[in-house]
């Protein structure tokens, strides 16, 4: 189960290349689904326009939401799209980067599905065919009105795909570059307070339990119910020290300096209301100085300050 887990979290990361196989994937599956479906009219005037246009509107939509299920990227759009701002600015070129970003993976394989309707034809002619003479579609074997759409399509969207592509390069790129890197920055940055808080919770409760089993035994030894010397149990696991003694420079000095509830608790609020601005070089002596990565430990039952680096 957990390599299920982390096989699924690795095909969820901001990698663009991992995000490019995710939707050539998503557009096989859907040529390969379209091909194995048996397409059949009702030749029923009420139904055949709701038969057709569902088929030929209905599968895209349910891959278009697919395609925003599988991109990481739609949920970090929308929390940093309705996060308060804090002491950190949203750029609403980010998220617009990022939604056209998703958009345009998203859309991959609807749009594969559409062209391939329309190529077969059956989906249109049956929609459309209450419009039509039916002698012109005789068995569905003239479907060449609907087949020029589709090219027509495909074509305008290899042209327009070749123009963006050619044209990119002549525009300024200075402010591409920097919404491409913040955007990717979010996702990042989100993804390592996850794991982050994953590694204090782990942390946090083998000390819970380490503590939980040597107050036990100084309980058994304060009631006289320890065995005598000869057959005396093993030692009692070693207690972790308080967080005042730990060395600031540990790598978990900063995780067992949040060692109760009421912390973690403020530090999960503070962390979407009022993030920290990017300056690393000012980050210590923000609003009274907060907790970075070199900043020295609190003592037990210390509040947090408003910004935390964790």
């Amino acid at each position: 189960m957990d390599k299920f887990r982390m096989l699924f979290q690795h095909f969820q990361s901001s990698s663009e290349s991992v995000m490019n196989g995710i939707c050539l994937l998503l557009a096989v599956v859907t040529v390969k689904l379209y091909s194995s479906f048996d397409f059949n009219c009702p030749c029923l005037a009420r139904y055949n326009a709701l038969y057709g246009l569902g088929l030929l509107l209905a599968p895209p939509l349910a891959l278009f939401l697919c395609g925003l299920l599988a991109n990481r990227q739609s949920v970090v759009m929308v929390e940093e799209w309705r996060r308060p701002a804090g002491h950190r600015r949203k750029d609403p070129g980010i998220i617009r980067y990022m939604c056209s970003s998703v958009l345009q993976r998203a859309l991959a394989a609807p749009l594969v599905w559409i062209l391939l309707a329309l190529l077969d034809g059956k989906c249109f002619v049956c929609a459309f065919s209450n419009s039509v003479d039916p002698e012109k579609f005789l068995d569905f074997a003239n479907m060449t009105p609907s087949q020029a759409i589709g090219w027509s399509v495909t074509l305008l969207l290899i042209i327009a795909a070749f123009l963006a592509r050619c044209l990119r390069p002549c525009f300024d790129q200075t402010g591409f570059l920097q919404r491409r890197y913040w955007s990717n920055y979010v996702d990042l940055e989100q993804k390592l307070f996850d794991e982050t808080c994953c590694e204090h919770a782990r942390d946090f409760a083998h000390r819970c339990v380490l503590h939980f089993f040597a107050s036990m035994q100084s309980e058994l030894q304060a009631r006289g119910l320890h065995r005598d010397n000869a057959c005396r149990s093993p030692e009692p696991p070693a207690v972790p020290e308080p967080p005042e003694v730990l060395d600031s420079g540990s790598e978990k000095a900063h995780l067992r300096a949040i060692s109760s509830r009421e912390q973690m608790d403020h530090l999960l609020s503070t962390w979407y209301s009022r993030k920290p601005p990017l300056d690393l070089a000012a980050s210590p002596g923000l609003c009274g100085g907060g907790l970075s990565h070199r900043a020295p430990t609190f003592a037990l039952g210390t509040r947090l300050s408003q910004h935390t680096d964790v």
